[in-house]
């Protein structure tokens, strides 16, 4: 066994993918000097996209800057491909990391992704590629929207402000400036609706903050919206897979821009060449931050299980730490799963200690490889 290839997500908070690789990689030659080993560092949509498009691609990098989650400024970076597209991630504007510790779904807005679209557009580009995951948003994507031209008013004609709160007042649609001509293509982390038990609030409002009562009213505010929406485009938004994606933002993607959604591990493994390197692969080790059952809807671990799993190449996923629903895995491909946690602590205190835990599960791993 001689031939890895490392492909793991980040551990988000933790360790970039980056680190996770070289991590990896020197415990592989620690235990098999003469090991081929090839590195590379996934991204599903969410955090690191647009830096593993432009590490396999190629192009260059910009920094502007937007609307961050509450309005206030921040530097969001993108990348400017060699065909002239541009990929980013939407969670470079409006992301969790960016609120500081806080959760107010009601005025979280996308604004700043629309803005940031729209410094593409102003350097002549027609075509996007946007990651989707990370986001700390629930509003559907109507401050985006907004940001690009398209305006919403309440019964009475009257304009409404982009944020969520606001989504249950929406009684049309329609836009006071030339919308800029673009094809957007959505990478998704989830395939999940916008709405029901499995949809944007129910299932990923809690970390944003939408708790108790707030609950039920984004549910009804997306339901709301989701008809308006619908009958604006013409674009049947209620069961598209991924339309729950971001808080809402996948569904008016595909309505409101005639957006794709697509599978963002399974984009990047295309560029990557990814079915073409398990030619010659032995193992391949994959792994996120915290693997549960989430993980097998349009995960890292999940796209690279299924595609080890077509060519018989074993996949073992090396994880930060196993929740709930963790062995759902198993029927995706993935030939083992580890957990570098197993005792309890604070994310503060793991942070401080996360390299060396990686390295001893690796190093446990390797040592019953080798033997």
């Amino acid at each position: 066994m001689k031939h890895f290839l490392l492909v793991p997500d980040s551990f988000k908070g933790t360790l970039t993918a980056e680190e996770i690789c070289e991590i990896e990689s020197a415990v592989i030659r620690r235990h098999i000097p003469n090991a081929v080993i090839r590195s590379f560092p996934m991204s599903d949509g969410g955090e690191g996209m647009t830096a593993s498009y432009l590490r396999i691609v190629g192009g260059q990098e910009v920094r502007v800057t937007v609307s961050g989650p509450f309005g206030d400024p921040v530097e969001a970076v993108y990348g400017l491909l060699p065909d002239g597209s541009a990929v980013m991630e939407m969670a470079a504007a409006a992301g969790l990391p960016l609120t500081g510790g806080r959760l107010d779904p009601l005025h979280a807005t996308t604004y700043g992704v629309g803005e940031m679209i729209r410094d593409a557009v102003r350097r002549g580009v027609s075509k996007i590629l946007l990651g989707l995951g990370g986001s700390a948003t629930n509003d559907c994507g109507i401050g985006m929207a907004a940001a690009l031209g398209y305006r919403f008013q309440d019964q009475a004609g009257e304009p409404l402000e982009p944020l969520a709160g606001n989504l249950g007042r929406i009684a049309s649609i329609r836009t006071v400036d030339s919308l800029p001509s673009l094809e957007i293509r959505a990478a998704c982390d989830v395939d999940n609706p916008l709405l029901g038990p499995d949809g944007a609030t129910y299932t990923f409002g809690p970390q944003k903050g939408v708790r108790g009562e707030l609950c039920a009213y984004f549910e009804a505010g997306m339901a709301h919206y989701a008809q308006i929406l619908s009958a604006y485009s013409g674009v049947p938004v209620f069961d598209i897979p991924g339309g729950g994606a971001a808080g809402g933002l996948g569904a008016t993607v595909q309505s409101l821009f005639k957006g794709e959604l697509s599978s963002g591990i399974d984009l990047l493994l295309d560029a990557a060449g990814f079915d073409t390197l398990l030619k010659d692969t032995d193992i391949v080790f994959t792994g996120e931050g915290c693997v549960d059952w989430q993980s097998a809807h349009g995960k890292v671990l999940a796209g690279v299980g299924l595609r080890c799993r077509k060519v018989g190449v074993p996949c073992i996923a090396l994880c930060g730490s196993a929740g709930q629903g963790a062995e759902s895995l198993y029927e995706c491909g993935i030939t083992a799963v580890f957990s570098a946690v197993n005792r309890s602590a604070k994310f503060e205190e793991l942070s401080k200690t996360s390299r060396e835990d990686l390295t001893f599960l690796t190093d446990a791993v390797l040592r019953v490889l080798v033997r």
